[in-house]
Formats: C-alpha cells, structure tokens, sequence
C-alpha cells in the first residue's frame, strides 16, 4: 500500500515547457545552430560547473559519460563553454527542433502543423496533486508520451497546468474510454445499493488512510486496496467514503447486510469469574468476538493483536462463560527466553509475525530475512499462542542475515569497472548514482571493496542496525507535515540508509519526524 513515484525519466513535454512553445516553423537551409540560438538553461544540476556537460540534449568528447534526463538544462555555464569550443553539438533532434523553429522569412513554404485537439469540453481539474506543475502529465485520464511513466488515480483531475499543455502540444490524449466520456456524455453513475449514509465508515486512524486507496477490509472493488488486513477495519473513512460514492467499491456482502439490515447486538456479559478480564479499551472492544490473544477458541477473533491483550473484557468474559473461549496455558517463561528483537518490520503489528526465525500457522510464509528480529510483537504473541515456533536453524539465520548482500548485475552499469551502487562510498564510486542500482552491480563493487577502494557506507551494514538503538536526542527531527509523514519510511533528505525513501524532496526537509526519528533509532538512517 505504499506507493514510490519516480520522478527521474524522460519527458519530452519537460522540454517541450522548457524551451517554450514554439509558433509554427517555416523550413529554411540546414545550418548548425549557434550559441546564441540555444536556451543554455541554467547551473541547478549537481554537477554544474564540473567542466563536463551534463545536459542529455548534448553529445561530443565534452559530455559527460553518464547523462540522466534530471540535467536538461541545468548544466548552462558547461555546456555553453563546450559547445562554443565546439566539443559538444547539440543531439541531431534537438538541432533540428532548435534550427528549424525559427521563423525565416526568406522561405518559401511554411510548415504545416496540426492545430491542437480542442480543449474546451475536457474539464482539467485543478493542480493539487503533488506532481503539478512537474512538466508530465499525472492524470491518468491521459497516455502518450507526455504522460509521466507512474500514474495514480489520487491525482485524477489534479494536475491540470501540466495535462493542458501536453494536450495542446498533442503529446497526450484523452484514454479511449475518457475521450468518450468527456467528449460525449456526462459521467453515468450507478447508484449504490446501499446509501452512503447508512453506512458507519468510521475514522482515518488506519496508517494508510487518505491516501486514495480504500484499505477497509469491509469494502471490495476496484477502489481497494490489494492487501487488507483486518487491524484497518473503519479506520480508512474518507478514502472508503469517496471510493463508495464514486462507485469503485461496495460493501462486502455480509458487510452489506449487517448494515443496511439489523442493527449490533451484543450479548450481556454473564457474571464475573477469577480472572482478570481487563477492560474495554481495545478498538475491538463490545464487537462480539474475543480479541485478547489470552483466549483460543471458536469465540475469539481470527487476527489477535498483542495490544489487546486485557482490553476485551466484556466479549472475552462472555464468550469465555459461554464456552466459545478457554484460557490459553502459560509459555511466557518459555518466551523470556528468546530475543523477539523489536517492531522496526514494515509488517510489524500487522497480526502475523515477519521473522523468518519462527514457522508455524501463524507465520508469514514469505518472510525476507529483513525482518529477522523485527517484529517482537506478533511474534511473541503468536509464540505465546502455540501458533509459531523457534525453528532450529534461528541462530544461522541471524549469522546470515548479518553477512552483506552485494546484490546482482542487474544495473546496466554492472561490469564496468566502477560500483554504482549507492550504498557504498570511495575512490571507484561512479560518479553518478542512482537509487535504481542499489544492490545491481554486485560484481564491480565487490571487488572494488576486496581491493579496498571503496567500502560500505556504515548505515548500510548489517552490524550498524545490530547496534541499535542510538540515541536521537541531540537531532532536530522537526514534524510531520510532509505528504509521506508516517509511511514507515523516512522522507527527511537529511538522512539515508535502508530505512530512507528512494526518492527525496527538498520541500520533507524536517517534515517527517516520526518516520525519520524511529528509522535512525533503529540504525537504518543516519544524518549526512
């Protein structure tokens, strides 16, 4: 349910914005283009003023080796030192867009360019999303070329600046099945058959609430979230609401019927026994099922959780003097014997427990070696419940999970003399680096690393989060007010490490304290 955009790659409607639209050309002689006719751009890139252009509309010996399309036109003071020394041109298709858009009027014949698709029937929305104004087109009401290459549907009508000028410069149209909708109808809604407002959607405390996906487990439809998990049950109302109003959801079933049917009935609690019920702060409390992962049987819940363990009185006494629950035996002095570790695991408190250490019923099948000793909680839980257990090879695991994973080839920089891979620091670095290459150019930076040019920046070492946790009183984390606040992944540029975002914002700088205070706690980031 987490989503990652990659804002690196290529948009011709970037340069198309950027070097303005040009009025319909006239033919005139092939001539290369001078200096003076070039929009140079400006010196933003991080390699600006390094003696290399890095611009990718320019090629020749002065170019550097690696372009990325994040250059264009922020190489200036480089590129126009070497095109005026003539060691680089401009690419032949952006010589020829900068020669032949001008107006000559010496030329007989002007070009003929189709006038753009009318735009006055298409509604473009606004610019809310959080790609406006980036140059691509992030409706994904559009396709073609000047569409970003990653759309969503929390962006639908909400990039408008961008998608009218791609649509005006004709390198976007309207999806076949929008064109029709726009163009010739108003949108056909079926109504739901349950009203909205019969319907209790709760509130946003879910980790992924508001962020365009239904993630209530009560909802299926295109609308919903691929994996639901029960612990979200009424806690996604606004992105329940709105995907249900739109029609991309309804209500399961059952659920349907319970709610549009008969109201929740719960059963008085019978009278007290000699144990210690708790109370009734669980979020699950008075739903009828025994959620204290105390109690087994057919009357407690499918998915426990170790926090509501005591805070289920009234549905665990009940269903315990009716005899759908008994008492679990005791395996706590079992469990004080074992590291559970803690509850950095993206999957950590999710009802399954993640470490690879444990098999059993209630153990993810698929579990990575990432969260060997991350997800304390769920595992202790379902080891107190007989559903897990300690495998024999646990302690090899660990010794395993400590060694460091070069990765593969897969970068298409592998096997060429230099590491491209970010998480490793030194003299045979290349001099670009990408998070895409992140463990895919194992062979070049192992032996880079056995020749000791370069080494692994500390963070990235296994042994570093085995240290945890490290003291983040003296850092100011600032708040939560980034659009990625709380994603279990750290979005402060400040930081790096496995527990960093791939792709930084400036505008995260001390906005995501949460997320980045926990990760550097744990030894998956540290500041730089």
């Amino acid at each position: 349910m987490i989503k990652t955009k990659t804002i690196l790659h290529g948009s011709l409607l970037g340069l198309v914005l950027a070097m303005g639209l040009a009025a319909p050309a006239f033919a005139q002689n092939d001539r290369p283009a001078a200096a003076a006719d070039i929009d140079f751009g400006d010196d933003s890139s991080d390699w600006a003023n390094d003696g290399e252009c890095d611009d990718p509309r320019f090629t020749g010996e002065g170019a550097a080796e690696e372009l990325i399309d994040a250059d264009r036109m922020h190489d200036a003071t480089d590129c126009q030192a070497a095109f005026e020394a003539g060691t680089v041109t401009l690419a032949e298709e952006e010589a020829d867009t900068d020669a032949d858009a001008k107006t000559n009027a010496d030329t007989e014949t002007p070009e003929v360019v189709a006038a753009p698709p009318a735009t006055a029937d298409i509604d473009f929305g606004d610019d809310s999303s959080d790609w406006a104004n980036d140059g691509e087109c992030d409706d994904p009401r559009f396709t073609g070329e000047g569409a970003a290459e990653e759309l969503v549907d929390a962006d639908r009508m909400h990039d408008a600046t961008d998608c009218q000028a791609a649509f005006e410069a004709g390198t976007v149209t309207l999806a076949e099945e929008e064109a029709g909708t726009d163009a010739d109808t108003p949108d056909v809604v079926t109504a739901p058959p349950t009203p909205a407002a019969d319907i209790d959607f709760g509130d946003d405390t879910s980790d992924w609430a508001n962020d365009g996906e239904c993630d209530d487990p009560r909802f299926t439809g295109e609308g919903a979230a691929e994996e639901l998990i029960d612990a979200d049950r009424m806690h996604d109302a606004t992105d329940c609401q709105a995907a249900f109003e739109a029609g991309t959801v309804t209500l399961a079933e059952e659920e349907a019927e319970t709610d549009a049917d008969t109201p929740d009935v719960v059963t008085a609690p019978p009278a007290d026994t000699d144990i210690d019920f708790g109370d009734d702060s669980s979020d699950w409390a008075n739903d009828g099922e025994c959620d204290d992962p105390r109690f087994a049987g057919e009357g407690a819940a499918e998915e426990l959780l170790d926090e509501d363990r005591m805070h289920d009185a009234t549905d665990c006494q009940a269903a315990f003097e009716a005899g759908t629950v008994t008492l679990k035996s005791d395996t706590a002095s079992d469990a004080s014997a074992i590291d559970f570790g803690n509850d950095s695991s993206e999957w950590a408190n999710d009802g399954e427990c993640d470490d690879p250490r444990f098999e059993g019923d209630g153990a993810w099948s698929d579990a990575s070696n990432a969260d060997i000793l991350k997800d304390a909680s769920d595992c202790r839980a379902a080891y107190e419940a007989g559903t897990v257990t300690l495998k024999a090879d646990a302690d090899d695991l660990v010794a395993a999970a400590n060694e460091f994973d070069f990765g593969s080839d897969f970068s298409r920089w592998a096997n060429d003399g230099e590491c491209d891979d970010p998480r490793f620091e030194g003299n045979g670095m290349a001099k670009k680096l990408m998070s895409e290459d992140m463990l895919g150019d194992a062979t070049d930076c192992r032996a880079l690393v056995d020749s000791g040019d370069i080494a692994v920046i500390p963070v990235f070492d296994p042994a570093y989060a085995a240290g945890a946790p490290y003291d983040s009183a003296g850092i100011d984390f600032g708040d939560n007010t980034s659009s990625y606040a709380n994603d279990d992944q750290c979005d402060d540029p400040r930081f790096r490490g496995p527990g960093a975002a791939a792709t930084m914002l400036d505008s995260d700088l001390k906005h995501d304290r949460d997320d980045c205070r926990a990760a550097f706690e744990a030894g998956t980031v540290t500041m730089f």
